[in-house]
């Protein structure tokens, strides 16, 4: 798949909501057709809302370091693997 993009970065807290703000020059642009209502473009960067069940369920907090990609077509969060 030519479209594939995996990123890893932080997550922020913007206004008391966790966002992950992914540039669209890094790969924002292909991961927003995946990100389907919970993404949105604001400026020069793809904006991810994370959902409160989500964070919770993962530990996420501002700071957090997470892996995105459209593996499948989809949307994906992750943690990064401790080894790498």
């Amino acid at each position: 798949m030519s479209d594939f993009v995996s990123i890893e970065g932080p997550v922020e807290n913007v206004g008391g909501t966790l966002v992950l703000r992914i540039p669209l020059i890094a790969g924002g642009d292909k991961l927003a057709k995946s990100a389907g209502r919970i993404g949105r473009i604001e400026g020069d960067c793809l904006r991810v809302d994370i959902p409160a069940w989500l964070a919770e369920r993962f530990g996420l907090v501002d700071g957090t370091v997470v892996v995105v990609d459209n593996h499948g077509g989809t949307f994906n969060i992750e943690l990064p693997d401790e080894d790498e």
